[in-house]
């Protein structure tokens, strides 16, 4: 047995409501055929009396074949005198006969020619073949004959062969005040009743759609949280379930943001708090380092001791790139964007690296001749984002032993690339970090409305700098 809840979810679903439609539309069809019948009463009121007696043609066929049924045996004289009373009664239709030898006897007129306009009535031969007598009985027998032909035989048996008789009755008659009036009524309501249906369909469907696109509305316009605005949730249907559960998902959406910007806040500060505690005790272990060095030490103990500092030195540099990424990602940093000679700056930049590159043994070419480059950027950051991108070659792409540094014409825009011949970004190594240098590069560069790209194999990596358009001022 249906729960009572179930029944209110089918009432209230749109499929239901739409079906209710569907079937009161097909319902109205059937009250349509019996109703129309009804309004005929109407209709025949209107017919002239001298037309009533030729509305019902199956009274009119009964009393034919009765007539014809009485003629039989009858002389010719009798069968037109009969004929001839039959025409006074029904003056309006024309009547003839034909006897059992093919010939027509007597052809009896309608007392109102004009009412034969609209009928196209064949001569009636005075002797009738095989085939004359078939194709009028064919016609006679079709769906809409024109005129209407009454046929019965004489003695109203055809093994009598004593001929036939036939009264024809003109669409005058019979088509305008009956079978016109009931189709025009009929098509009168069908349109009503479809163009109905079409309005509630209509109104149906645009309510649908309202609902729906309060609902696009809804998910497009955020708040300056990001999180849409709550809707008014409407009828308990599937468009209702859908925006409880868009409420819901708002809701949910709201306190995960809360808890995503507390979380980070608590991160932020906690990151904050241990750069600047682990670097005092860095500074102090280090100095020691330093005063360690100058003792007498043996060959293990001095591999040791720089082994230590390049790791403490390692680690300084890390905690350098967490603080500055925390203050980048937290919008705590302010720059201040110049018009700045680029390759003035690389120069500077790559001959502050041009020793530790010599000592490591690379092999070095640096392309940076040609007219001034200018951008606006920030002259101590940019510095940053070379200095990165630098210790990351020395740091992890030392198999490589090369470094490149040029400024190049790239599609009508001259872009400066740095280029190693390590094992790729993918590859690893043993001062591979968690990344954090080139997450710097990437927030600065956009900080500054500069791009980049990376095209890292294990043959090298090549890494492309260059000005958006919007704030490129040597755009050629």
């Amino acid at each position: 047995m249906r729960q009572p809840g179930s029944l209110r979810k089918l009432h209230a679903s749109l499929l239901s409501r739409y079906l209710l439609i569907i079937i009161t539309a097909l319902l109205f069809i059937p009250a349509v055929l019996v109703i129309i019948p009804l309004t005929l009463n109407t209709v025949q009121e209107e017919v002239p009396k001298e037309y009533e007696k030729y509305q019902d043609i199956s009274e009119l066929e009964e009393i034919w074949h009765k007539e014809a049924e009485g003629l039989l045996g009858s002389s010719p004289e009798r069968i037109n005198n009969r004929l001839r009373a039959l025409s006074s009664a029904y003056s309006l239709a024309a009547m003839f006969w034909v006897d059992g030898e093919g010939r027509t006897r007597l052809s009896l007129e309608s007392a109102d020619p004009q009412l034969w306009q609209q009928n196209e009535r064949r001569p009636i031969p005075p002797v009738w073949t095989a085939a004359q007598a078939i194709s009028f009985m064919k016609k006679s027998m079709a769906y809409n004959p024109k005129p209407m032909n009454i046929v019965a035989f004489v003695g109203d048996r055809a093994e009598a062969g004593e001929g036939f008789m036939v009264m024809q009755i003109p669409d005058a008659l019979i088509e305008r005040h009956y079978f016109d009036g009931m189709s025009l009524r009929f098509t009168l309501v069908m349109f009503v009743l479809f163009t109905g249906f079409m309005v509630v369909s209509l109104l149906f469907f645009i309510q649908i759609r309202k609902r729906l696109l309060r609902l696009e509305t809804a998910m497009a316009f955020t708040r300056k949280d990001g999180v849409p605005q709550l809707i008014d949730p409407g009828k308990p249907d599937e468009i209702g379930r859908l925006e409880t559960a868009f409420n819901t998902m708002v809701t949910e959406l709201a306190a995960s943001r809360a808890r995503e910007a507390e979380e980070e806040g608590l991160r932020k500060r906690l990151v904050s708090d241990l750069s600047h505690d682990l670097r005092t005790p860095l500074t102090v272990i280090r100095s020691h380092l330093h005063i360690l060095g100058k003792e007498q030490l043996s060959g293990r103990g001095w591999e040791s001791v720089k082994l230590m500092d390049e790791r403490i030195e390692n680690l300084g540099v890390l905690i350098e790139n967490l603080l500055s990424y925390n203050l980048l990602s937290s919008g705590r940093m302010t720059l201040k964007p110049e018009r700045k000679d680029i390759l003035r700056l690389l120069r500077e930049s790559a001959a502050a690296w041009y020793p530790l590159w010599e000592k490591e043994g690379f092999r070095i070419e640096i392309d940076l001749e040609g007219e001034p480059l200018h951008w606006y950027v920030d002259e101590s950051w940019f510095r940053r984002i070379l200095d990165n991108l630098f210790q990351n070659i020395v740091r992890h792409a030392r198999s490589g032993l090369y470094v490149g540094v040029a400024v190049e014409d790239r599609e009508g825009e001259r872009v400066i690339v740095i280029r190693d011949r390590g094992q790729g970004l993918g590859s690893g190594s043993d001062s591979k970090g968690a990344g954090l240098g080139l997450s710097i590069v990437d927030l600065l560069l956009k900080r500054m409305e500069l791009g980049w790209k990376v095209d890292s194999t294990k043959q090298g990596t090549t890494i492309v700098i260059l000005s958006l358009p919007h704030g490129n001022l040597n755009k050629t």
